[in-house]
């Protein structure tokens, strides 16, 4: 598995040196739009007469506001994360609203081909197509540190001669704002990626099986050793007298991890640690007593004894089937639509089931709460070196036009009267949770690239929608988001180290391994093990990345 990543990432260093710069295309006749009606000038270029035909002068070489210019009929690839999920009659690439994407796209002159990838084998098959240059003209990850090293090798565009024009992506700019837009930018100002925009931070809850709870007269557990007594009586002494039940099953452990930090109340320190586990699994102190707590609990028998060769929808299977007391996931994950509503399906099976969302616990070193939190911005698209320049000025006009109302608004809440009403304060509400599940609701955030978990211009706006999307569960809605932002903050960084992308893949190597053998060794054998998987991380270049992030967080 080692050697195959890394010959994928080499194959990628050699497409630096088999792809040239493409040169000046000819100009398409399309007019610009300057802001305030006035000529202007790239920031990033000489001035130059677009030979529009309006004969403007003094407009940037790519016009990339969605309507400033026609195409003649340029076709853009770009990837669509598949869930697997699409309904009879559809298809992830052909439904109703890629079609509409089309329609919009055509009135400029684009067409828009969609790759399906599979959303959790997203960063494998990215590489794959990077490597073969196969990639789509929009190839998307949530790991930037990846799409910064194709840049660095000379793989994917500048975008910044595509945005940073006074002129130039007046939508996108508008909005993802600054700040969001400067995230995909590496220290010298290079835009490598546009980053999608978060509607809200809120990243994560963990879920306990309430009626199990009131049945065995517990109480929400408030710190990892009262959670491990919940999760235990749950476990062995199960009121519905089953003998399937999983005490925990892991899909992420963002907030636990937070409740055994040393760090989690030093801003620097959670900055130096950065967002991969295996970065602060080496920094963190804390993080040895978090994997002694998990392998407690699963020579105990508490976790999936298998848990690591899991895929998302067994995750689910357990939960709607009433095998699992306790879980963490994603934020608002027990009812969320998208990740297919569980605890509606779990009453369909069992009437008296209900899950519940608990802040987050105590920490063990201080006694305080944290959170973990997302940063402001989502995923990254990029555009690799195999699109000529016209096909990039093209991609970047169709996410211009996704920061518009009449398309990521539309691709995210639907039309007015078919999909939502807008309520007394102006926030699309809902008409029929059913219907938009089956109609729009298993793409939107697939589809929708500029802003992860959906089009709004407030986190008020969000949380208001999102609670009306879940029929009969507003409460747990609130309840989920709330309990997500309890307490201090810990957002998650978006700083990338020089090092970091040509280290990264050998340390999340190591990661991979000893996480899993951390948790599952005899509890006898845990602090060598865990002495292994320091030093293996050492070994694979881990403090090089810490000294990077040290000197960045001092800055």
């Amino acid at each position: 598995m080692k050697k195959k990543v890394i010959s994928c990432m080499l194959a990628v260093s050699m497409l630096a040196t088999v792809v040239s710069g493409c040169g000046s295309k000819p100009d398409s006749g399309g007019k610009s739009v300057a802001a305030g009606g006035k000529e202007s000038q790239s920031t990033t270029q000489s001035s130059e007469t677009a030979g529009g035909e309006d004969g403007q002068a003094g407009a940037s070489k790519y016009q990339t506001t969605y309507g400033s210019k026609t195409f003649d009929n340029v076709t853009i690839t770009v990837e669509l994360f598949d869930r697997s999920n699409a309904p009879d009659g559809s298809t992830i690439t052909e439904n109703k609203w890629t079609e509409y994407v089309n329609q919009e796209m055509n009135k400029v002159g684009i067409n828009v081909e969609f790759v399906p990838v599979p959303r959790w084998d997203e960063v494998t098959k990215m590489q794959s197509m990077v490597a073969g240059q196969t990639a789509p003209d929009l190839t998307l990850t949530y790991t930037y540190a990846y799409a910064e090293e194709y840049f660095n090798q000379g793989g994917i565009w500048d975008l910044s001669e595509f945005i940073d024009g006074p002129d130039q992506a007046l939508n996108m700019k508008e909005y993802l704002g600054q700040e969001v837009l400067d995230i995909g930018r590496n220290s010298s100002g290079s835009l490598y990626g546009i980053v999608a925009k978060r509607a809200t931070t809120a990243k994560s809850n963990m879920f306990l099986r309430k009626d199990w709870m009131d049945d065995l007269n517990l109480s929400v557990p408030t710190t990892p050793d009262e959670l491990y007594n919940v999760v235990e009586q749950m476990t062995k002494n199960n009121p519905d007298n089953r003998s399937d039940v999983l005490g925990m099953i892991i899909w992420n452990a963002w907030n636990l991890r937070m409740a055994f930090s040393k760090i989690a109340g030093d801003p620097v320190a959670v900055e130096i640690a950065g967002t991969e586990d295996a970065i602060q699994d080496y920094y963190d102190e804390g993080m040895k007593d978090y994997y002694r707590f998990m392998n407690m609990m699963y020579n105990n028998g508490l976790l999936n004894q298998e848990y690591y060769t899991m895929s998302e929808d067994n995750f689910k299977s357990y939960i709607v089937t009433g095998a699992a007391a306790s879980f963490e996931y994603s934020v608002n994950g027990s009812v969320d639509v998208l990740r297919g509503s569980l605890l509606k399906t779990l009453q369909e099976n069992d009437p008296g089931a209900d899950i519940i969302s608990i802040p987050p616990l105590k920490n063990v070193n201080d006694g305080k709460q944290y959170s973990a939190a997302y940063a402001s911005g989502g995923l990254i698209a990029f555009c690799p070196k195999t699109a000529d320049e016209e096909t990039v000025e093209a991609c970047m006009t169709y996410l211009d036009w996704m920061c518009t109302k009449e398309g990521g608004h539309v691709l995210y809440h639907g039309f007015e009267g078919e999909h939502y009403e807008y309520d007394s304060n102006g926030v699309p509400v809902v008409k029929d949770a059913e219907y938009n599940t089956k109609d729009k609701d298993w793409i939107r955030a697939d589809i929708f690239l500029v802003g992860n978990q959906g089009y709004f211009a407030t986190v008020d706006d969000f949380n208001a929608c999102t609670a009306k999307e879940a029929p009969g569960y507003e409460d747990h809605v609130v309840a989920n988001y709330e309990n997500a932002m309890i307490g201090t903050l810990n957002h998650d960084s978006t700083y990338t180290s020089p090092s970091t992308p040509e280290l990264i893949t050998d340390i999340n190597l190591v990661k991979d391994e000893y996480q899993v053998k951390c948790i599952t060794c005899p509890a006898e054998q845990f602090e060598q093990t865990y002495d292994e998987y320091l030093e293996q991380l050492k070994n694979a270049g881990v403090q090089t990345i810490i000294d990077e992030r040290t000197e960045h967080a001092g800055n």
